[in-house]
């Protein structure tokens, strides 16, 4: 499916999401436009793949020092 059809198809969910409301066809045309950008520049990037050495040798972080359940002074 070509750019301009995703958009397309994209936009009319976007006006079919917010109750078919008239008036807005531009509204909703440019937000189609917004998020096909980000999921094409998205997959250009690839998927994140965590670096395995990093924290590998730590404890996990438990939001604060704590030393038998009570904060370290």
């Amino acid at each position: 499916m070509d750019r301009e059809e995703r958009i397309r198809r994209r936009a009319h969910e976007i006006w079919e999401r917010e109750g078919r409301p008239e008036g807005r066809e531009r509204e909703h045309w440019d937000q189609a436009v917004q998020e096909i950008e980000a999921e094409d520049s998205e997959a250009e990037r690839g998927p994140v793949v965590p670096d395995p050495t990093v924290g590998a040798d730590s404890e996990p972080d438990t939001g604060g020092a704590r030393a038998n359940g009570k904060p370290i002074s």
